[in-house]
């Protein structure tokens, strides 16, 4: 295996960047990131590679790319260009470290990614994710656009591949769709705050592209809350960026900004999404309180315990995979 350190004073390396494209494709990689900001926008395609930085208090990769940017050719930069970090390969493997995207309010800034996570297995354990709209993108992408050039970048012109990933211990921080994409994932013991817009409707969590055999988002004993100043009921857990989106909560704690509806239509709250699978059990409040979904809108699943444990035991299947 090789081993690489990028450091600001004293590494094999000053950039991520440059450690990436040291790599060869073929060869087991892990790259040790010291303490610093390091503000690149970085592409890595290697086949295994590791990224390990000191801390989410430590060690920061940032861009400030956003959708709304105009290119050289007067075309804007769109969603799926605007990431600080793209991973794909066979297997990338991110922790300990700050992944931020500094484009800023997605009112004016556009869409703009922390991370586009394309490999064909994503491990983040200990990251800190951030941004505004659109923080984290899982693929694959939709089968088609809705917009002309809406899917443009890296994953435009080749086929759709399911992705597998599992997030330990993070914290995701975002306002608009911003865990979206068409992965499997599954996030353990994450922290998953909204921002503040002082807006009616300060976010939505996800919104899953998922199709309909396969397990979509599942969120395990996480921390769902909305960022100081939010209002209560003024965030949404999901809207469905496609008719099939599936994203269920299981065993979380969530505040007063989430939403009694839960979940909002794609265009609208109250808009039905028959095809989707929304869901959420054994959600608690602060104090430990299980919280009333009678509310919910009529569309989003009733999950019971039986239920929740086949919906658990597949996701372990996908956890179990990042644990050896």
């Amino acid at each position: 295996m090789l081993e690489i350190c990028v450091s600001q004073s004293d590494g094999d390396f000053s950039s991520i960047t440059e450690a990436v494209q040291a790599v060869p494709y073929d060869t087991e990689a892990v790259i040790r990131i010291g303490e610093g900001v390091f503000t690149e926008k970085i592409f890595s395609e290697k086949k295994n590679i590791t990224f390990i930085g000191e801390g989410p208090d430590k060690t920061t990769l940032e861009y400030g790319d956003g959708a709304f940017d105009e290119m050289p050719d007067g075309s804007k930069r769109g969603t799926f260009r605007s990431y600080t970090a793209f991973f794909a390969g066979e297997k990338c493997v991110v922790k300990n470290m700050t992944i931020r995207n500094t484009a800023g309010d997605g009112r004016t800034a556009g869409q703009a990614l922390a991370v586009y996570a394309d490999a064909d297995r994503c491990y983040f354990e200990n990251v800190r994710l951030e941004g505004a709209q659109d923080t984290l993108f899982m693929s694959p992408l939709p089968d088609t656009e809705r917009q002309k050039k809406g899917f443009m970048g890296p994953r435009v012109m080749t086929g759709r591949k399911l992705t597998k990933q599992y997030y330990k211990n993070c914290v995701i921080t975002g306002d608009v769709d911003f865990i979206f994409g068409g992965a499997d994932a599954v996030f353990d013991d994450c922290t998953v705050i909204c921002n503040n817009r002082n807006e009616a409707i300060n976010g939505y969590i996800t919104a899953p592209c998922t199709r309909s055999d396969n397990l979509g988002m599942v969120f395990r004993n996480c921390l769902i809350k909305g960022a100081e100043g939010c209002e209560p009921e003024s965030v949404f857990l999901g809207r469905p960026w496609r008719e099939e989106a599936k994203a269920v909560f299981l065993n979380c704690t969530m505040d007063e900004t989430v939403s009694k509806k839960r979940f909002s239509g794609w265009g609208g709250v109250d808009k039905d999404e028959p095809l989707t699978f929304y869901g959420e059990y054994g959600t608690v409040d602060e104090k430990g309180n299980a919280i009333d979904l009678s509310g919910k809108n009529p569309w989003v699943k009733d999950i019971d315990e039986a239920l929740a444990g086949e919906i658990n035991k597949k996701a372990e299947e996908i956890a179990d995979e990042f644990r050896s």
